[in-house]
C-alpha cells in the first residue's frame, strides 16, 4: 500500500471559558471566529480549525484533570484508504463513519496503538478551514 500524507488543519482543545479563550485567539493569534460547535466555537487562521470546547477543562477519557488538546484531525481525500493506512500503523477505531448527509463535517475517530492520544480522519473537512494551501 503507498503510504499517502495527510493535511494537519483541525485541532480541539478543552477550556474551561469559551468566551475568555476565544478572546486570546483573536488577540493573541489573530484568528477569528469560523462558526459554532456543538460545545463551544471554532477558530481559525485561514489554514488551521481550532475547536474550543467547553469541556471543563478535563480531556475526555482521560484520567488527568489538565488542559490542553483533546484531539486532532486530518484531512484526506479517501476516507476508506486513510483508514486502511492508519489501521495498518496499529490505530484503533473508536467512533464514526460518515453519514450519508450533504455538506456534513463529520469525522471517524481512532486512537494511536497505546491509546495516547484520539485523532478525527475526514474527507469533509471542517469549518474554516481549507484543505490545500496555496502559498
Amino acid at each position: 500500500m503507498d503510504k499517502k500524507p495527510m493535511k494537519l488543519r483541525h485541532i480541539a482543545m478543552s477550556v474551561t471559558d469559551v468566551p475568555s479563550a476565544q478572546k486570546f485567539f483573536e488577540e493573541a493569534f489573530g484568528m477569528t471566529k469560523a462558526g459554532d460547535a456543538q460545545n463551544g466555537i471554532y477558530m481559525t487562521d485561514g489554514v488551521i480549525n481550532v475547536a474550543l470546547l467547553t469541556k471543563g477543562g478535563k480531556v475526555p477519557g482521560v484520567n488527568h484533570p489538565y488542559y490542553g488538546v483533546m484531539h486532532f484531525g486530518m484531512w484526506v481525500d479517501d476516507l476508506a484508504q486513510a483508514e486502511a493506512q492508519v489501521q495498518a500503523a496499529g490505530a484503533t477505531h473508536v467512533q464514526g463513519r460518515p453519514p450519508n448527509t450533504p455538506n456534513s463535517f463529520y469525522e471517524v475517530k481512532y486512537t494511536d496503538p497505546k491509546g495516547n492520544f484520539l485523532f478525527d480522519i475526514t474527507a469533509s473537512g471542517w469549518r474554516g478551514a481549507v484543505k490545500e494551501v496555496k502559498p
